[in-house]
């Protein structure tokens, strides 16, 4: 038996009108704050979400997957956003297959959508 591994992929994008915005109205040191507080904080927000769905804590997922919608939308990730909100239209449907999925998808965008705004801003800590 030959096992064959799936890697999806998909294109993310950042809204870089979005992120013009917080430029225009903050500055550029205040936006690249901004900015750098906001990947941090969603990188940790995704791993904390991974804990969480391991220990099968679906309403701190929960809570912790709404907190990812307003950090993503806030630096421009709309993709990030959009499949947060479909983890928790998974956990509310108390679908485990789909929330399985659903967050394996957040976690996978978010890492790259995370990449793609490090590499735009080429921001050096």
């Amino acid at each position: 038996m030959q096992l064959v591994q799936i890697r999806p992929t998909e294109q993310v994008s950042v809204d870089q009108e979005r992120l013009g915005l917080l430029y225009t109205q903050l500055g550029e040191v205040g936006a690249e704050d901004v900015v750098c507080r906001a990947m941090e904080e969603l990188a940790l927000r995704m791993a904390h979400c991974d804990r969480l769905y391991r220990t099968r804590d679906q309403a701190g997922l929960r809570k912790s997957v709404h907190t990812l919608i307003a950090i993503a939308d806030q630096i421009g990730m709309a993709l990030v956003s959009q499949v947060a909100e479909d983890v928790i239209l998974s956990i509310d449907q108390s679908d485990d297959t789909a929330v399985a999925a659903t967050l394996s998808r957040l976690l996978r965008i978010g890492e790259r959508s995370l990449t793609a705004i490090w590499d735009m801003q080429d921001i050096t800590i």
